[in-house]
């Protein structure tokens, strides 16, 4: 099982983004899609998960409003819609997959990861 995480790039304050994970060697009805971010000054964060039966188990306080996952089963794809970008926003996000499909915000219950996307939000 492998994911592949694509879309990031750099963005004006205010300005939106796309990501995509796409998940080969199973499908998205077996597997909770969940999105993390990480820089140099924080620790992992949580930002938002699918589970596999579609429901969206959580999205982070500080995204809130701005960031919108979902998916296209026949690509088996997650997106992480990202609007009204904040520097803040700014870190290398991944997707990770959990074969439980329950969807938690703890990056422990992720055992599949894909490669980073980095994402810079410029003032």
């Amino acid at each position: 099982v492998q994911l592949q995480a694509s879309g990031g790039g750099l963005v004006q304050v205010g300005g939106s983004l796309r990501l995509s994970c796409t998940l080969s060697g199973s499908t998205l009805d077996w597997n909770a899609i969940g999105w993390f971010r990480h820089t140099s000054e924080k620790e992992r964060e949580g930002v938002s998960a699918l589970s596999s039966d579609g429901r969206n188990h959580f999205t982070a306080d500080s995204v809130k409003g701005r960031f919108t996952i979902s998916r296209d089963m026949a690509k088996n794809t997650v997106y992480l819609q990202m609007n009204s970008l904040k520097p803040e926003d700014t870190a290398v996000y991944y997707c990770a997959a959990d074969p439980t499909g329950y969807g938690s915000s703890w990056s422990g219950q992720y055992p599949i990861w894909g490669q980073g996307t980095l994402v810079t939000v410029s003032s």
